[in-house]
């Protein structure tokens, strides 16, 4: 085929090429008015349409209870925990070996004895035959004193009759002074025997040195004892002593005696599970133990207690005090004037109190503290007489946040006053 034939052949299909191309972009064009109409349809509408009214959003006021401020005189009170141990607490021992021959039958653990009461006795055959040896020994001392001042005077008559001069030795020796000296010392040698053997022989008995309760008993009837073997335990009746820790930061406010007789701090004990909640003893601060506990910077104050196991009549009724037992210990210490009394829970972090203040906002407040006790603390400044002082917790308390108290209406008064509540359907144009 010629070149001439080919280019005949190709004519026809030019045409429909041509058509093609030209209806795309017919409709492209198109597509684009379409596009460009409804952009400004769209702006109009927007630059036309009616808009919602702005309005802010309420300030909801949080429900809280408060209390009032009023200055008052308040007595500080230290409260501590403190163990009881006895203020007197001996172990009998015998000063004479021997074996016992008697029991007192109130030597019984938890017994109490009298002071003197006779409580054990160790056989006494044995002293009082070293008694009498020793009363012979004396009689005999004294009758060769007695024999020997005899030939003393009669030395000396027979010098005075001689009526030589002696040297101040050979005299001495002439009127047998040297023997005169020696029957007076083996008198008092024999003397001095007898009343040791008087006093082995009152060792044998055993006696209470204080009013006390026995604590235990260590030997029984028959047993043959040694000097210093334990025979019976006692601990004091009169008084019990309880051991209380203290920070040393809070001893300035007590009144601690220093010697006998002086007057200490009155303390209320209690043990609420073993005496009840409502049941106490009293005692009085009666020395300062002059140590601190390197740690905790707490030191011991003690508290005595008269007639802790309640024996006398007037205290039967009264809990008893129990040795080794744990009591919690309030110490009344000096009086603070002017001061406001808040309660630990109501006193926040970093030294502050929450007020609700004249326009019904929370303000967090610095105050100065007079005493830190563990239930209350003493705020003498940074607060005024009648200020509101808020008592509930609030979870993320912010400086100005709108308070209102139980059956007040700040709350509403405030929404009121801000505009309406989100959802209002008014509107501006």
């Amino acid at each position: 085929m010629t070149a001439q034939e080919k280019s005949r052949t190709r004519q026809p299909g030019q045409p429909r090429v041509w058509r093609m191309v030209l209806s795309a972009a017919i409709r492209l064009i198109a597509a684009s008015v379409v596009i460009y109409g409804a952009m400004l349809v769209y702006q109009h509408l927007l630059a036309t349409s009616p808009q919602a009214a702005r309005s802010k959003p309420p300030r909801l006021a949080r429900l809280v209870q408060v209390v009032e401020l009023q200055t008052r005189t308040c007595t500080v009170t230290v409260k501590q925990n403190g163990q009881v141990c006895p203020a007197q607490q001996v172990t009998l021992q015998p000063q004479v070996s021997g074996r016992i021959v008697e029991v007192n039958e109130d030597v019984v653990p938890g017994t109490a004895v009298r002071a003197g009461q006779r409580l054990m006795a160790i056989e006494q055959r044995d002293y009082d035959i070293a008694v009498r040896q020793r009363h012979a020994d004396v009689v005999k001392a004294q009758r060769d004193l007695k024999a020997e001042q005899g030939s003393q005077a009669v030395a000396k008559q027979e010098y005075e009759l001689l009526g030589e001069v002696l040297t101040e030795q050979d005299r001495e020796l002439v009127l047998r002074e040297p023997q005169l000296a020696a029957a007076e010392a083996a008198v008092e040698s024999a003397q001095a025997a007898y009343e040791k053997a008087q006093l082995d022989l009152s060792r044998c008995e055993i006696t209470a040195p204080f009013n006390a309760i026995v604590q235990q008993r260590h030997v029984d009837l028959g047993a043959t004892v040694s000097s210093n073997a334990p025979l019976v335990t006692l601990i004091a009746t009169d008084q019990a002593w309880v051991e209380v820790k203290v920070p040393i930061g809070q001893l300035a406010w007590l009144t601690i005696p220093r010697a006998n007789g002086q007057a200490g701090s009155n303390v209320t004990l209690r043990n609420p599970l073993a005496w009840g909640p409502d049941r106490v003893r009293m005692g009085r601060v009666l020395r300062l133990h002059g140590e601190v506990e390197p740690l905790g910077q707490m030191t011991k104050l003690l508290v005595v207690v008269d007639d802790p196991f309640c024996l006398k009549q007037e205290n039967r009724d009264k809990p008893k005090l129990l040795m080794d037992t744990y009591v919690s210990a309030e110490i009344e210490g000096r009086q603070l004037e002017n001061v406001f009394e808040v309660a630990r829970p109501h006193f926040r972090e970093g030294d502050t109190v929450w007020i609700m203040n004249q326009e019904n906002e929370l303000e967090i407040r610095p105050v100065d503290v007079a005493f830190r006790g563990q239930e209350t603390v003493y705020v003498s400044g940074g607060v005024v007489e009648g200020e509101r002082l808020v008592t509930t917790d609030i979870a993320a308390p912010v400086a100005g946040m709108l308070l209102r108290v139980d059956g007040g209406s700040g709350g509403t008064e405030a929404a009121d006053a801000n505009g309406p509540p989100p959802g209002d359907g008014r509107r501006r144009s």
